[in-house]
């Protein structure tokens, strides 16, 4: 016989989930300090990103003509005359061009004119005015560069479904490199795409269109972009750029060198954690275990109270021990009662049996074989009694009384409350002609005497055998379903009436309908549309209609055999929790029946 395995030792079993939480700990603490530091670093990014942004619209806003500006640097983006290296209002160039300017608008300053006076102007004095504004902007810029420390500043018209940047200004240092190449500060007119690894940018720049402002990551770059003007339907956007590579760097050390310090107070907590549970739980846990195996080898409820009534234990290990000792009474007496306990289910399982086979017995078993009609009934129980039921019966020669039924609840009550509620149907039957009538009886009866309030739904109807007309009541049960000669089975839908027991002196409607010699009729309860497989659903109307349709030129004994077959099929193991019932009658037409 092979050796069982050797088992972990609690002890180790708790140092390896030390261990465990050690890592997952260190896992945990270095992460979240390290995303909550990059969230921090981006948040702080961006508030300083709308700072700056604000102070660009101030410096743009301060002349009222800046979308014509915008839009004529665009456009005339070729043309213009911009010298970098004399990008304020003191350079000679452009003092010189201010000069020319005032000349031709005497007494007006710049910030007093509009773009409508922008547009009035010769194209000589519009190309000047856009040539001195675009100096003075450019500064302005250069100026809150170097005030808020950013890497690049910028201004771009988003062209091509913001697949292109067209750069307007550019901020820059006085020893900045302008150009066209990466990573220098780009002149007037430069297109740059943003195709393959800049969707980030792409989506900044859409986002930022119809927002303040949003963030894009590019490596160790973030970029950022909010809304200035729009040129037609292409928007101006205001972007920087910061290279966080430092910040990234110095945060991966600080998040690592704290992790590490966590990690290594954790550890020593573990040990002296491990060294307190060793010496004050694991100990006399071993000595309750020992007792429980003597307990389970000998039943010596005696020696096994003695050796654990000396664990002094104030904690958790006493009140344990006190409860096995506990334990071992209570299992003794539970012996003794066992015995007892299996032989009254044994005397209920006996009394169940008879109970359900004299409920059997009160439903019709035997179906008459005439020549004018043919019927066939099946009942079957979740339990070992239901609350289901089923009956048929001769008024007179030529007058079938077909009944179906289904008792609220289930076990013996439902049981209890069937049988009487099927002889209070037999018992108005003699009285009543019609099935209202019967109903009607039944009903003020079971509401008289009813103090559980229980009640049943109840489908009747009377079939004249001469000449195939069928009146039937419905006290609240399923719709039934019929199937004349030259047609399919069809659900009959009429209005209900109100259950069985529910409230006394209440009327009860009827259908009528005429069945032609060869038509048939089936009723069920809800058992059967409810019944549910494995995954919960349920078997429903259109199963149980497509599978009547599959068997509807068989017998009816036929026909309940292939909807049972159905069922079962749909159902597979699951467990059946409500009870089954089927009638089916064929009318064959008026004629002599072949027995009584």
């Amino acid at each position: 016989m092979a050796a069982k395995p050797k088992k972990l030792g609690i002890i180790r079993q708790v140092a390896l989930f030390f261990a465990v939480g050690v890592l997952m700990t260190g896992a945990i603490t270095y992460f979240t300090q390290h995303s909550t530091s990059y969230d921090n670093v981006k948040v702080s990014v961006e508030n300083i990103a709308a700072e700056i942004t604000e102070d660009v619209r101030l410096s743009f806003r301060e002349y009222p003509a800046y979308e014509w500006l915008l839009e004529y640097w665009r456009e005339h983006a070729g043309d213009m005359d911009v010298s970098y290296e004399d990008n304020n209002v003191r350079g000679e160039n452009t003092a010189e061009k201010y000069r020319k300017l005032t000349e031709s608008l005497p007494g007006i300053s710049l910030r007093d004119v509009s773009a409508e006076m922008a547009k009035s102007l010769s194209p000589e004095d519009q190309k000047l005015f856009a040539e001195v504004l675009y100096s003075r902007l450019i500064a302005r810029m250069d100026q809150i560069k170097l005030a808020y420390r950013v890497d690049y500043l910028f201004c771009v018209v988003a062209e091509d479904d913001y697949r292109t940047q067209f750069f307007l200004l550019s901020a820059a240092e006085d020893e900045s490199m302008r150009g066209t190449e990466y990573g220098q500060v780009y002149p007037l007119g430069h297109v740059v795409s943003l195709e393959g690894p800049h969707e980030s940018q792409q989506q900044a720049m859409r986002f930022a269109k119809e927002n303040e402002g949003h963030l894009a990551e590019a490596g160790n770059y973030v970029d950022y972009y909010s809304p200035l003007s729009m040129i037609g339907d292409r928007p101006v956007l205001i972007g920087m750029t910061y290279d966080l590579q430092g910040i990234w760097g110095m945060i991966d050390q600080q998040t690592l060198r704290g992790t590490l310090y966590a990690v290594g107070h954790h550890v020593f907590l573990s040990l002296i954690c491990l060294a307190l549970i060793l010496f004050f739980v694991l100990r006399p846990l071993r000595k309750v275990q020992q007792n429980i195996r003597l307990y389970k080898e000998t039943k010596d409820s005696a020696a096994v109270n003695d050796s654990l009534s000396r664990i002094r234990s104030r904690n958790e290990i006493g009140q344990l021990s006190d409860d096995v000792m506990g334990m071992t009474k209570e299992i003794d007496d539970y012996l003794e009662r066992i015995e007892k306990i299996t032989g009254e289910r044994e005397r209920i399982g006996t009394e169940l049996a008879l109970a359900s086979r004299i409920q059997a017995s009160m439903l019709p078993n035997k179906f008459p074989e005439r020549a004018d009609f043919d019927l066939y009934a099946t009942m079957d129980p979740a339990k070992e009694v239901g609350g289901d039921f089923y009956d048929f019966f001769l008024l007179d020669d030529s007058h079938l009384a077909m009944v179906i039924a289904d008792v609220s609840g289930k076990g013996i009550p439902a049981a209890l409350f069937m049988m009487v509620s099927m002889i209070l149907i037999h018992e108005a039957a003699s009285r009543e002609s019609s099935p209202s009538a019967i109903l009607r009886e039944v009903n003020d009866k079971i509401c008289a005497h009813n103090p559980e309030e229980m009640f049943v739904t109840v489908w009747l109807g009377i079939l004249d055998l001469k000449t195939g007309e069928l009146t039937a009541s419905n006290a609240g049960h399923e719709y039934p379903v019929l199937k004349q000669p030259d047609g399919h089975f069809e659900i009959i839908r009429n209005k209900h009436s109100l259950v069985i027991g529910a409230m006394g002196g209440i009327p009860f409607n009827e259908l009528r309908a005429t069945l032609s010699p060869g038509a048939k009729l089936f009723v069920y309860t809800d058992g059967l549309p409810e019944a549910t497989d494995a995954q919960t659903q349920l078997f429903g109307l259109e199963r149980m209609q497509a599978s009547l349709r599959k068997a509807e030129n068989g017998t009816p004994q036929e026909i309940l055999k292939s909807v049972d077959a159905d069922v079962a099929a749909f159902v597979g193991g699951a467990e059946q929790f409500d009870d089954l019932t089927m009638l089916c009658l064929e009318y064959r037409g008026p004629g002599e029946s072949a027995a009584p």
